[in-house]
């Protein structure tokens, strides 16, 4: 019995650990899109990578198991949208600026 018990303990605790992890990772992946849409060429490039940010970025803020400043994470999608807007209209330097300023957003919502 006090086997199945430390095996239970055991696997509840792995299964919290890679919940939080997972909430890290989709920061993570958000901060690597927002880096590829920063050194993108054109702007409908940085208009996709934006948007895959934008995509992890939304699933992160919404994890309960990690907290990030909220704030920091609103001011960041919010230059994301900025990023694929301009993206999409042609407006790659103004795109790439939204884009690198979402980036240091996501960087302070770490701290």
């Amino acid at each position: 019995m006090k086997n199945i018990t430390l095996f239970a303990s055991i696997l509840v605790m792995v299964v919290f650990s890679l919940s939080a992890m997972a909430g890290d990772n989709r920061l993570i992946d958000a901060i690597q899109h927002t880096q590829r849409a920063v050194t993108a060429v054109d702007g409908m490039d940085v208009a996709k990578h934006a948007e895959m940010a934008k995509n992890h970025a939304n699933a992160a803020k919404t994890d309960k198991h990690n907290k990030y400043d909220d704030k920091q994470m609103d001011d960041g999608i919010k230059c994301l949208d900025d990023a694929i807007k301009e993206g999409m209209d042609g407006n790659a330097e103004a795109a790439r600026k939204a884009a690198n300023d979402a980036l240091k957003h996501f960087t302070k919502a770490t701290n």
